[in-house]
């Protein structure tokens, strides 16, 4: 039976090569299901007889997403330990003039059980006492399908305004209306970050794309997904989990109680957050920009 008989040739052919050389030529390949709720890539179930995997893939994007998604799962992997579950890369392949594509370990959904939370806020911070002696990643990678500039620095101030915040207003002046109002509005929040955010603290590995979609309840625990990671100041994880809700108390309580977040977190949230908010303008364009705007200058109006 062809379980995969409605996917593009040239991508079957690549997946079941992957599975002869990494389990046998006696792997048997039981059904292909595609799944739903991606926004960016094509997602499939695999079910075979060395157990089920999880596939994502395109025929369009940026050349090197996967490989670097799964640079990004394999040291989550690593610095969680067991307190989270971070799916296994199985292989990638770059997108050229075949199809790219992920394959991971597949991890079924679970209900959420009483520690769920807790267990979830302790995962991150174990993953946030993983550090380097700078800032940024060991590539450039994305965070949904925008490129992020990783290029290691010492200063986080630095880090912030030149390699996130400066480098995402250039693809959105390149790609979607910039009014000059807007642009001058950022440039002097640039101009004024060092005055808001520290100089002095820790390079810290973040997930960096952590919304409530990106991550899952398994029978093996909480699990993450879909990682933009860097080594950032912990405290920028926490702009996107808080702006889309979804994580509860217990979760900050299991948190703070494992690594506790300095006192002041919550003032510098917003400038964390003004990062993904760009992203979405980019990314979706509409109101985004006009919410980004008014942290700007919510923060310039501060003495």
């Amino acid at each position: 039976m062809n379980v995969f008989k409605n996917l593009n040739p040239q991508l079957s052919a690549a997946i079941k090569k992957v599975f002869t050389e990494k389990y046998g030529e006696k792997i048997q390949l039981r059904s292909f299901q595609t799944l739903g709720g991606g926004s960016i890539h094509h997602a499939s179930k695999i079910e075979t007889s060395a157990g089920n995997f999880f596939l994502k893939w395109n025929t369009l994007g940026h050349a090197t997403i996967f490989e670097k998604e799964a640079d990004g799962l394999i040291f989550l992997r690593k610095s969680a330990g067991d307190m989270l579950k971070i799916p296994e890369v199985i292989a990638f392949k770059n997108l050229d003039e075949t199809p790219g594509f992920l394959l991971l370990e597949y991890l079924d959904n679970s209900v959420r059980v009483a520690d769920s939370d807790e267990k979830l806020g302790r995962g991150l911070a174990r993953i946030h006492q993983f550090s380097e002696n700078a800032f940024g990643f060991y590539s450039n990678n994305y965070c949904g399908a925008t490129l992020q500039n990783n290029n290691w620095c010492k200063s986080w101030v630095e880090f912030y305004r030149e390699n996130r915040l400066r480098f995402l207003l250039q693809q959105i002046k390149r790609e979607r209306i910039f009014p000059a109002e807007e642009e001058v509005l950022f440039e002097r929040l640039l101009e004024k970050l060092h005055c808001f955010l520290p100089e002095q603290t820790t390079p810290a590995l973040i997930h960096g794309d952590l919304w409530s979609g990106n991550y899952m309840h398994t029978i093996h625990g909480p699990a993450l997904i879909d990682p933009a990671a860097s080594f950032s100041d912990r405290e920028m994880e926490f702009g996107m989990i808080s702006l889309f809700g979804g994580f509860s108390a217990q979760f900050f309580d299991a948190y703070n109680e494992f690594y506790p977040l300095d006192a002041g977190w919550k003032q510098r949230n917003a400038l964390y957050q003004l990062y993904h908010i760009l992203n979405h303008y980019l990314l979706f364009g509409g109101s985004y920009l006009s919410q980004a705007k008014h942290i700007a200058e919510r923060y310039l109006q501060k003495p």
